[in-house]
């Protein structure tokens, strides 16, 4: 019956205890850092690796949105070409351009079989964009991608935020479960020295001595794993807060989550919400930039050049300088199917907006039903502590009495463990569910 009984406690105490992270080797006499929340979040937001490549992605967008001020600023090239050739045509020109023709040059014999000539030329090449409606609505679009980023690394602040506080809310159920654990603990070494003592006046049996310090033993196992549970959340914060693990933080005694849950609706101008709008219209504006694609462009070119038939000479020089109207007129149905293709991946992204807020009411609704039952179950647990308590004190003085067992006394203790535990882990509930309402009702205020 005792092993069914230490059984029965290791279960109940440690399914309450679900945690995440990874193990680490400190040292007893480790000294724990006390760790604000708002440090935490602080520092998370700060420095957090998923925060950063999010920054990165921001600047991304940026610095592609400035590539399309090409659409107004001038492109200007410089080549310097050096070429030689007895084509009759080519060397004609050559010493055209090089301003050099004699009337030897117009000589039949000279002209069909020319020597080599030799030709270089430095030029400058300028094109100035005048009227392109089609570039002007892609840096429109190229604009709305550098609010997407800005939006997205919002909401990714507001994700890591709440991330932290459930770490650091576990990391006090495990001070809770810690102090629960000592407190039954200390309860359970006492009933043993009593117990011993008892076996040794010959008033209680050894099977008595022996189930007391099976039920010391167990509590000190779970005890251990509950101060790993500790280490386990420290690494978890530590590693949102990009910091290297190891340390040991501890809970202010005076910190109480804030669980307010206001606001009963889905706000519309969340960030990752606004993200979606705003990816719906730069979609409009790709659309916009497809369709002005079949109107004519203008463009304005110009050109300055020096042929010299020696290498770095300079001894000619000429300019050319124009405007260009260019009409694509058919370009084989491409841009009609690339505007087509746009309207579906526009109206995708509409029912993807429309999905993510059916689906997060559903979740506010459920995280609202959630913190209203931790709620009363808090009220409930409350309650049953105090009865636990008060039960554990009558067996106990019954116990020394001599009118009840050591297998009563052990399951006494083990009931007011449990409640204690469970008003933790209700209490852990509640402030879960409020900061999930939080993360769900965040308000982009930009």
């Amino acid at each position: 019956m005792m092993e069914n009984l230490n059984n029965y406690f290791l279960k109940t105490v440690f399914s309450f205890l679900v945690f995440t992270g990874s193990q680490t080797v400190a040292s007893a006499q480790e000294i724990a850092q006390p760790l604000e929340l708002n440090e935490a979040i602080e520092s998370s937001v700060t420095n957090n690796k998923t925060v950063a490549l999010s920054k990165m992605d921001e600047a991304i967008a940026d610095f592609n949105y400035k590539q399309t001020s090409a659409v107004f600023l001038p492109q200007a090239g410089f080549s310097y070409t050096g070429m030689t050739t007895n084509n009759p045509l080519n060397a004609f020109g050559f010493k055209l351009q090089q301003q050099s023709i004699t009337q030897d040059d117009f000589n039949p014999h000279l002209l069909n079989n020319p020597p080599a000539t030799t030709d270089f030329t430095t030029r400058v090449d300028v094109k100035q964009p005048l009227l392109n409606l089609d570039l002007l609505y892609m840096r429109k679009s190229a604009k709305k991608q550098v609010e997407i980023s800005r939006y997205r690394t919002q909401r990714t602040k507001e994700y890591i935020t709440y991330m932290v506080q459930q770490v650091y809310l576990q990391l006090q159920l495990a001070y809770d479960a810690e102090k629960v654990l000592e407190e039954a603990l200390s309860t359970a070494k006492a009933m043993y020295n009593f117990t011993n003592d008892r076996f040794e006046q010959g008033l209680l049996q050894k099977s008595d001595v022996l189930n007391a310090q099976v039920q010391v033993n167990s509590i000190e196992t779970n005890l251990a794993e509950a101060k790993s549970h500790i280490k386990n959340a420290s690494d978890d914060l530590s590693l949102l807060m990009g910091k290297a693990t190891g340390t040991i933080y501890a809970i202010p005694a005076s910190f109480s989550f804030s669980h307010q849950v206001a606001m009963d609706s889905l706000p519309s101008n969340r960030s990752d919400f606004k993200a979606i709008e705003t990816a719906i219209n730069s979609y409009d504006l790709m659309i916009k930039s497809g369709r002005m694609s079949y109107l004519p462009k203008l463009n304005a070119f110009g050109s300055y050049q020096f042929n010299d038939k020696t290498m770095f000479g300079f001894g000619s020089n000429a300019y050319l300088a124009g405007v260009q109207l260019s009409w694509d007129i058919f370009k084989g149905n491409m841009t009609k199917n690339t505007i087509a293709a746009q309207e579906i991946e526009r109206h995708k992204l509409s029912q993807q907006l429309s999905n993510e807020q059916d689906k997060d009411r559903v979740e506010l609704n459920k995280a609202r039903r959630d913190f209203d039952d931790a709620q009363y179950k808090i009220t409930q647990q409350k309650a049953a502590v105090g009865q636990a308590a008060e039960a554990l004190r009558i067996i106990q003085n019954r116990y020394e009495q001599g009118l009840v067992n050591s297998t009563d006394v052990l399951m006494a203790q083990t009931q007011l463990s449990q409640q204690k535990l469970a008003l933790a882990q209700a209490m852990f509930s509640r402030n879960i569910s409020a900061a999930y309402v939080q993360f769900l009702t965040t308000v982009n205020n930009e």
